[in-house]
């Protein structure tokens, strides 16, 4: 497991600009008791296990790989006021349009536990009992998967980060019987059939995978398809990020900084990125150098680092306790860029090829790496697209 020692530098004045809260620091900035010495750890257990995938989200732990309770949000995690502030997103609104989220396995109190967050922040009640909330299993019936705490962790940052994003879109949330890409993949189609879904993230990645095998699970023009590029750097292609029908979502590190837009980002080094070996390459690419014959990814990214950038997220820990946390992985960014094209409302054809249209409504990120490659824009950041952030970050929805 890599390890990322958190050292804060979010000062007091910075930390009211992004939303957080200032709780526990000192007027130097010096890290919190809940960052000081703390690492990300992944959230699901990696699987060998051919076409099966593993979920790419991380929190922050102990030395001893404990993130011990906690009644309250961690200071310093990223916030649904911060996170709308970072990406320009405020005045905007889903207009009643439904964001999916697949994942696998269950999570018995997803309901009651995504009730938590919201009253938290601030934001509208969203239930069963009032529609904005649907939970089902992969072929749309009730009767949901057993429950697995990581991939139940998995879920809520995933319906915590559309509900940041995107506070009064809806959520349907399509629980898989395992992580095959076949379970997965018959998920996504079933989101794909519900009533007023317009974008669908997958917030997990196997090996690079073929759209000849896969791809009809992924293919539905008209929707936002968006999928995680993972968290172990450049590595090639990540299935299903490395499809040619989904937008790939890279990741980057994000604080409150003291510029004109109030933040800066960086390539987070984790963020996944590389060629497809197998997926044909995105028209609307082609002119922007990927240095791929294939399909190449990311496509766009967003927040991801779990230490500079991860959201205050609240999360079972066993089938009936349930915590704070802060979290982040490419499983954070997928669904921030889910609920981004909720917000557009604009996601007809194939809605990868928007962001290439539209590249000068991005944050471009030029700075940072995620390791070492052949052709340097597949692991390093410059002006225009690059593996680990694509074209860029979201300002506002018109990229989307």
């Amino acid at each position: 497991m890599r390890q990322r020692i958190l050292v804060s530098a979010l000062g007091v004045g910075a930390l009211a600009v992004a939303g957080l809260t200032a709780q526990g620091l000192t007027a130097q900035g010096a890290p919190t008791p809940y960052t000081a010495g703390k690492h990300a750890a992944k959230v699901c257990s990696a699987t060998k296990a051919a076409h099966t995938a593993t979920c790419s989200a991380e929190k922050l732990v102990n030395d001893k790989n404990v993130s011990p309770a906690s009644t309250t949000p961690p200071s310093t995690g990223l916030t649904p006021a911060g996170l709308r502030d970072a990406y320009k997103l405020n005045g905007l609104g889903a207009g009643g349009r439904t964001v999916a989220i697949v994942d696998a396995y269950g999570y018995p109190n997803l309901e009651r536990d995504l009730g938590v967050y919201r009253s938290q922040f601030g934001l509208s009640s969203c239930t069963t009992a009032n529609g904005c909330l649907r939970i089902i299993n992969q072929t749309g019936g009730t009767s949901l998967p057993r429950f697995n705490a990581g991939w139940a962790g998995e879920q809520a940052l995933d319906v915590d980060a559309v509900s940041a994003a995107a506070p009064d879109a809806k959520i349907v949330v399509v629980q898989a019987n395992s992580a095959s890409f076949a379970d997965l993949g018959t998920a996504v189609v079933t989101a794909s059939k519900q009533a007023g879904v317009v974008a669908i993230s997958n917030s997990y990645g196997g090996g690079d995978a073929s759209d000849a095998t896969y791809g009809s699970y992924y293919n539905h023009p008209g929707i936002a398809v968006t999928a995680s590029t993972g968290d172990d750097g450049y590595q090639g292609g990540s299935y299903p990020a490395s499809s040619s029908y989904t937008t790939a979502v890279g990741g980057t590190s994000l604080v409150a900084a003291s510029n004109s837009r109030g933040w800066s980002e960086t390539v987070w080094d984790g963020a996944g990125s590389g060629c497809s070996t197998y997926n044909t390459a995105l028209s609307a690419a082609a002119s922007f150098n990927t240095g791929c014959s294939k399909r190449a990814m990311a496509d766009v990214s967003a927040a991801a680092d779990p230490a500079k950038g991860g959201m205050a997220i609240y999360y079972p820990t066993s089938k009936t306790a349930s915590t704070w946390a802060q979290f982040g992985g490419t499983s954070e960014a997928a669904p921030i860029i889910a609920a981004v094209y909720a917000l557009s409302g604009n996601t007809s054809g194939y809605a990868n090829a928007l962001p290439y249209a539209h590249p000068g409504s991005l944050f471009d990120v030029t700075s940072g790496s995620n390791g070492s490659c052949p052709t340097t824009q597949w692991c390093n950041a410059r002006t225009g697209w690059d593996g680990p952030t694509g074209l860029g970050t979201p300002n506002g929805a018109g990229a989307f």
